[in-house]
């Protein structure tokens, strides 16, 4: 999972997926091809143009692009406005998931529906307005946004995410499963997962998504705050209550409810929300009428399930009245590759923002990433990357440039529980890796061994 603020959020996500987009442009007129290319090329990832549609078909199978753009006439075919379709055909015949943007001079309703008909995403009349054709790029890209139960990458969904190991492949198929339904959800996982990015997912997949989506850090509410930022008040109510306030679960009507660390409250506090849920409704401090609520709730905590069926610490029946469904979300050190791909996602995007793109991970800086464990997850990845970005004055990021957070770290000394002979070479290698920095050369002299044999055992052990 990506973290970014959640105000930032969707202004940066649209950037992103115009970003990474490629774009083919055909057209006969070199004068069209020539503003395409002025246009696209700050806004896009890479613009390709050819002025002879004979090429189409070659072009696409050497290159995978998003959205193809294509003239309707050419003036080495008769100028009946079919060219166009007859590519169309032709392109979609080779890869049917291409989108083509058909573009022509001719204004003909009857020969636009029929292109859309045969398959195009969109039709443009020249001369275009750049906001359209850009909008209809945004469109398509929008579109063609990965289902969410399958692998999110840096051209990724409407929320900041993510990943294709097996184990997030499984979390956005149960996000896929809940998002459409009602049901009270509990989000559990360690610090620095994402189980607030999960909780905005659920909701932005809902039926709700076009209602409010409010978080509270219950576990962060004093036991005199808890009511009254929850359940409102009326003026006049206490001290300084001076004017009437809604509480967040009024403010959320129609719409999704978060608490975060809903594990920390107090088993008085346990009780007031209980009381609230079962009766699907509030009543603002100092008021003598209910107020019937209607929201879609969502829990998280990083207190595991065992803990918090604990009667002495967390009600029962508050648990079973908030977790109708519960989805775990893994700590990044069990995501596999997920560690490397969010790296260069994160590199790509304080690249950009400090004016130093075209930055490379070198080998080292990646078996480095690896090799670490990330206590704090992708929390203190994000913010190790930024640090990396801004501190480096190269065009290549070592093992060097990639410094991680001592409030993390931390000491143990627990013996392996797999005494198997290569689990041990394995635990070894990562130990000596992580204590020389991420330092091949040191880390094979340390074990005895020569780089190239390092090579081989991290190959072997996929690390």
């Amino acid at each position: 999972m990506i973290f970014f603020d959640q105000e930032d959020t969707f202004g940066i996500i649209v950037w992103m997926r115009l970003k990474n987009a490629n774009i083919l442009v055909i057209d006969d007129d070199t004068d069209v091809l020539t503003a395409m290319r002025l246009l696209l090329k700050s806004s896009v990832k890479q613009v390709v143009t050819e002025k002879n549609p004979n090429q189409i078909l070659s072009l696409l199978g050497r290159h995978s692009f998003d959205v193809v753009i294509l003239d309707m006439n050419f003036n080495g075919l008769i100028n009946t406005g079919n060219e166009g379709i007859y590519w169309l055909k032709k392109i979609k015949e080779l890869n049917a998931k291409v989108d083509v943007i058909l573009i022509t001079a001719y204004g003909d309703m009857d020969l636009a529906i029929r292109s859309l008909k045969d398959g195009a995403s969109d039709f443009l009349v020249k001369p275009w307005k750049n906001e359209r054709l850009l909008q209809a790029i945004q469109d398509i890209l929008d579109k063609k946004r990965p289902d969410i139960s399958k692998k999110w990458n840096p051209n990724i969904d409407g929320t900041t995410m993510v990943g294709e190991s097996t184990i997030m492949e499984d979390v956005f198929l149960k996000i896929k499963k809940v998002a459409p339904t009602d049901a009270n959800i509990l989000i559990l996982g360690e610090n620095g997962t994402g189980k607030d990015l999960i909780a905005r997912a659920i909701h932005d997949h809902s039926l709700r998504k076009n209602k409010p989506f409010v978080k509270v850090d219950v576990g962060a509410l004093t036991e005199s705050l808890f009511e009254s930022e929850l359940f409102g008040y009326k003026k006049g109510a206490f001290t300084g209550a001076r004017e009437d306030r809604q509480g967040r679960f009024e403010v959320a009507e129609g719409g999704t409810l978060f608490l975060d660390e809903i594990g920390n409250i107090s088993l008085q506090q346990q009780a007031r929300l209980l009381t609230v849920l079962q009766n699907r409704q509030v009543t603002p401090l100092g008021a003598n009428q209910p107020i019937p609520i209607d929201i879609r709730l969502i829990c998280a905590t990083n207190v595991g399930i065992s803990s918090l069926a604990d009667e002495r610490t967390f009600r029962k029946d508050l648990i079973y009245r908030i977790n109708t469904v519960e989805i775990m979300v893994p700590a990044l050190k069990d995501r596999g590759g997920d560690v490397v791909l969010l790296a260069k996602h994160f590199v790509e995007v304080y690249a950009e923002k400090y004016m130093k793109s075209g930055l490379i991970l070198n080998d080292d800086f990646i078996s480095k990433l690896k090799t670490y464990h990330f206590p704090g997850n992708v929390r203190e990845l994000q913010y190790a990357l930024e640090r990396a970005v801004i501190m480096t004055d190269g065009a290549t990021l070592s093992a060097t440039d990639l410094v991680f957070s001592p409030i993390e770290r931390k000491e143990t000394t627990v013996e392996p529980k797999n005494l198997n002979l290569e689990a041990v070479e394995k635990n070894t290698i990562l130990k000596v890796i992580e204590k020389n920095g991420g330092n091949i050369s040191k880390s094979a002299k340390e074990l005895g061994i020569t780089r190239t044999a390092l090579y081989r055992r991290l190959n072997k052990y996929d690390l």
